[in-house]
């Protein structure tokens, strides 16, 4: 397990980011990193997810938007949950390295890559 404050964490979460590859970026402009300690109970009920999740997105992948969908008034998100990521990690560039797989992943959900697509991408 590796300590980190809140901003340490949001410094390591800016530097993850900025490996996302270029290409990716435009279509995450109505994408918001939302960064949370865990997930909490009514996320894990309606999300159908696990205490120790390390990432969530949460929105409408890019495959299912068409033209007849309005733009939706809320972003889609992408939750990133600190506590259980440093529990995982035992030095700072694994914690990097750990967001930025887990940021990438949750990328491969909003392009509407399912769980298989990206375990083959490595991204899992």
């Amino acid at each position: 397990m590796i300590p980190c404050s809140p901003a340490e964490f949001d410094r390591a979460v800016e530097q993850a980011l900025s490996g996302v590859p270029d290409e990716f970026q435009p279509h995450l402009e109505n994408v918001l990193i939302e960064v949370r300690g865990r997930p909490d109970r009514k996320l894990m009920r309606e999300e159908d997810v696990p205490d120790d999740i390390l990432g969530l997105y949460v929105g409408v992948p890019l495959e299912d938007k068409g033209p007849e969908m309005a733009p939706s008034p809320l972003p889609d998100r992408i939750l990133i949950f600190r506590h259980n990521l440093c529990e995982m990690c035992e030095s700072w560039d694994e914690l990097v390295d750990e967001i930025r797989i887990t940021v990438l992943h949750e990328i491969g959900h909003h392009f509407g890559l399912d769980e298989d697509r990206l375990k083959e991408l490595g991204y899992e």
